[in-house]
């Protein structure tokens, strides 16, 4: 979780912030809901919902472009 939220940082996003019942990560206007805090990885479908939310490519997310 950590990793994931160090990697959303790096790519312009501000947070985590409180919102409800899921933390909060946004960039300009654009907010997006992710997984409570916990140990272990995210599983990679998630992950891919939340960075098809969040706009984010998988060249983008992998440093590759």
């Amino acid at each position: 979780w950590r990793e994931f939220v160090h990697r959303m940082r790096e790519l312009g996003f501000e947070g985590p912030l409180a919102g409800g019942r899921h933390p909060q990560m946004r960039r300009g206007d654009l907010t997006v809901i992710i997984p409570n805090p916990h140990e272990g990885d995210i599983g990679v479908d998630l992950l891919r919902r939340i960075l098809r939310q969040a706009g984010v490519t998988r060249e983008e997310w992998l440093g590759e472009e």
